[in-house]
C-alpha cells in the first residue's frame, strides 16, 4: 500500500501542477460551467483516450497522459462546483482555488485508500483500457443522473462518480508511469 500512496501522490502532484498553472493563465473561468458541461468535457477526454487506445493512427501528437490529467482536473472542478453555491464569486483568487482543489483531492484520496484496502489493489491487475471503459461508464451514469435532474432512486449521487473517475484516472497514470 505504501508504494501505491507514493505513486498516487506523485501523479496527484503532476495534476495539481497543471491545475495551478492553468489557474494562473486563465483564472477560474471554469466556474461559469455547469456540472453538466464539465461532465461533457470529461466525456470528450475519455472518448479521445479510447480512440487513441483503439486507433492505429493518431493525428494530434499529444498522448493519453494529458487527457487523464484533464479527467482528474475537470472532475475536481466539478466537485468544487458542487460544493459551492451558484451565487458564490465566479473568479476565485488562485490560492483559494488551489485550496479548494486540494480539499477535493484529499477527500478523493481517502476514498481510494478505503476502497483500495477493501478491494486488495485489484486495479493493479487491470488493463489501462479497462480503466478507460470504467471512466466512460461513470461519465454515462453521470449524464443520466444529470438528465434526471440529479434524482436517483438507489444510486450514489454525482460526487461518488466524480471521485471514482479521479481515482481510475490516477490508477491509469500510475500504470503509464510504470511502463
Amino acid at each position: 500500500m505504501n508504494k501505491t500512496i507514493t505513486q498516487y501522490d506523485q501523479a496527484a502532484n503532476k495534476c495539481e501542477n497543471v491545475f495551478v498553472k492553468k489557474t494562473k493563465d486563465y483564472g477560474t473561468a471554469w466556474r461559469i460551467l455547469r456540472t453538466s458541461s464539465l461532465t461533457d468535457q470529461l466525456f470528450i477526454k475519455a472518448k479521445r483516450i479510447r480512440s487513441l487506445e483503439t486507433n492505429s493512427e493518431q493525428k494530434i501528437e499529444e498522448g493519453v497522459e494529458p487527457e487523464y490529467i484533464g479527467l482528474i482536473n475537470y472532475s475536481a472542478m466539478a466537485l468544487i462546483q458542487i460544493s459551492m453555491e451558484a451565487s458564490d464569486e465566479m473568479e476565485l483568487p488562485a490560492d483559494q482555488a488551489k485550496m479548494l482543489y486540494l480539499e477535493q483531492m484529499q477527500k478523493t484520496k481517502e476514498l481510494m485508500l478505503a476502497k483500495n484496502h477493501d478491494y486488495g489493489e485489484a486495479w493493479r491487475d487491470m488493463r489501462i483500457s479497462s480503466l478507460t471503459d470504467l471512466i466512460l461508464m461513470k461519465i454515462l451514469r453521470l449524464k443520466q443522473i444529470e438528465d434526471n435532474n440529479g434524482e436517483t432512486i438507489i444510486s450514489e449521487g454525482p460526487e461518488g462518480s466524480y471521485r471514482d473517475i479521479i481515482n481510475y484516472a490516477m490508477f491509469a497514470l500510475i500504470k503509464l508511469a510504470e511502463k
